[in-house]
């Protein structure tokens, strides 16, 4: 079997402000309060400008509202609410830059894994929309990170070299890591975090040549299956 790569979706492979701000426009009609999106959007920048600490854009939101009393149930209704809009104009995201083309490259050498806490609804339509889905081998939502995430590391490891790729080292990583995987850090934390992982980068694309030399590494390192013809032929 060939290597794996396992992939996020939000931060990683999906990038924009677009459902942060679904999120919290979400958020701020629940909670019936018209200047929450402005002070989440506040929060979201100090985080991305590295001054405040948080899991990711949704922690930061999340953190937020749950300090002016946003009960988990009505976070949890705003983050459906908003990601059924992923992908509009109302929660507009776009791949990293020449995202297609990279997967193309790598997708004869290893196995691309979806792994995502996301619901598949809104993500099925925005990779047919960039062209993209049959890149993938499998496809997870609502994985369940961490905890839920080791199974399918575990399987991919079972087969090969196995490199996963996210934007939160606690969900994405070191659950991967933990399970003798290779790790890849982007996202807003990925200069910043002190987590020993691999590699690292501002977003995917950044990576796309320590990536695709893993690959390459990692495939020419794994040895190849063999049909049953090539087992009784001795000049195979």
């Amino acid at each position: 079997m060939p290597p794996t790569i396992v992939l996020d979706f939000d931060g990683t492979i999906a990038l924009g402000a677009g459902p942060l701000e679904a999120f919290a426009r979400a958020v701020a009609t629940s909670a019936d309060d018209p200047t929450f999106a402005d002070r989440a959007m506040s929060a979201l920048a100090a985080f991305e400008r590295g001054e405040t600490d948080a899991r990711d854009g949704y922690d930061v939101i999340s953190t937020l509202a749950a300090g002016h009393g946003v009960t988990a149930d009505a976070l949890e209704a705003a983050y459906q609410s908003s990601r059924a809009l992923l992908g509009s104009e109302h929660a507009a995201i776009a791949p990293p830059t020449g995202l297609a083309d990279f997967l193309n490259r790598i997708h004869p050498q290893v196995r691309v894994v979806l792994a995502t806490n996301a619901p598949g609804a809104g993500i099925r339509p925005v990779l047919d929309g960039w062209g993209v889905t049959h890149l993938f081998d499998d496809l997870h939502f609502t994985v369940g990170k961490p905890s839920g995430l080791i199974p399918i590391i575990r399987a991919a490891v079972a087969e090969g070299p196995v490199l996963s790729v996210g934007d939160i080292f606690e969900f994405d990583l070191a659950p991967a890591a933990e399970q003798g995987a290779a790790t890849a850090l982007v996202g807003a934390t990925a200069e910043r975090s002190p987590a020993a992982v691999t590699m690292r980068g501002r977003t995917i694309a950044d990576l796309y040549g320590d990536i695709e030399a893993w690959a390459a590494t990692a495939a020419s390192s794994t040895p190849r299956s063999t049909t049953l013809t090539e087992r009784h032929d001795p000049n195979a």
